[in-house]
């Protein structure tokens, strides 16, 4: 195939996978939490850390990983012991990272507003085999933490307090729910680009629970819907000469309404196989003494569909 002929494009597809595996992957954390604007916020604060890394002359990435990582853990500070100040934290905090990147890599010597577009939306002519390993290194810290805690991280994003009683140590898991989240965003960035990553984060997970009702298959089918659409994405883009960033969005907002459209017969159907069991459960009335007040107390924990 042409696409794979160019180096470039090897390399901007396997970021794109790695990109659509890790995003959904900690996203869906962020969403139980209903924190799905964090990653709009670390993005912000991550390019801080770009603009450095063209001003020491370093790695962008890794550099951007740094910030974020520092960003993430104040917000979460702030999240837990902020008032009714927090919100305004927050946002200076936000607007003074995204403000500082702008006036950093400006004042780099090799810095312009060319490099700066390439970070905040994405661009697939840039990623260096430097990014690449960059990337995958990220990626597996991500994917080390979401999986092989998943457990933990879920009963913490469901319920903080049920968490803490059942001895989960629940403020180190919410820092590392939010260091994961900057070390995705600066994965992402590359390829959807800062502004856009929580789109990421956020769609493919919103996209698979309007088909799943278990957490286990609504990981995994977000892990599928991310990655797709970003190598759809990655290749439209190549073809086409427009954003890729753009293009991955809109791909993955696009699977949402799909999805959403065939929820929609499917929940009936559910509902309707539901009024069916019940109705099925409470035995025919057929003389005046028989106790019918409370039809629900002759069913057993056997007839309960969870």
């Amino acid at each position: 195939m042409e696409i794979l002929q160019t180096a470039f494009m090897q390399r901007a597809l396997i970021a794109a996978v790695l990109v659509g595996i890790t995003a959904p992957a900690v996203g869906i954390y962020l969403v139980q939490r209903r924190q799905a604007l964090m990653g709009d916020g670390i993005g912000h604060v991550a390019m801080t850390g770009v603009g450095l890394g063209f001003l020491l002359s370093t790695s962008p990435v890794w550099m951007a990983t740094l910030v974020a990582v520092a960003g993430a853990v104040t917000m979460e500070l702030i999240r837990a012991y902020g008032r009714t100040r927090g919100d305004i934290a927050l946002a200076m905090l936000f607007y003074g990272g995204m403000s500082g990147g702008v006036l950093l890599i400006n004042l780099a010597p090799n810095g312009s507003n060319g490099s700066l577009n390439t970070y905040l939306f994405g661009s697939l002519s840039t990623v260096s085999p430097a990014d690449v390993t960059a990337i995958s290194l990220l990626a597996a810290f991500v994917m080390l933490v979401t999986v092989g805690l998943r457990r933990q991280l879920f009963a913490v994003s469901q319920d903080e307090e049920f968490a803490r009683v059942t001895g989960l140590p629940v403020r180190a898991l919410n820092l590392l729910i939010a260091i994961t989240a900057a070390v995705t965003v600066t994965v992402a960035m590359r390829v959807v680009g800062l502004l856009l990553v929580s789109a990421l984060m956020v769609v493919p997970v919103a996209a698979a629970q309007q088909i799943t009702r278990s957490f286990l298959v609504t990981f995994v089918l977000s892990v599928v819907i991310g990655t797709a659409v970003t190598l759809a994405g990655t290749v439209t883009s190549y073809y086409q000469d427009v954003p890729p960033g753009a293009t991955i969005v809109l791909i993955a907002i696009g699977v949402f309404v799909v999805l959403t459209a065939l929820a929609t017969p499917l929940a009936r159907r559910r509902a309707r196989a539901l009024r069916d069991a019940e109705a099925a459960a409470v035995p025919d009335v057929d003389t005046p003494d028989v106790d019918v007040d409370v039809p629900g107390a002759r069913r057993t924990a056997d007839d309960v569909t969870v």
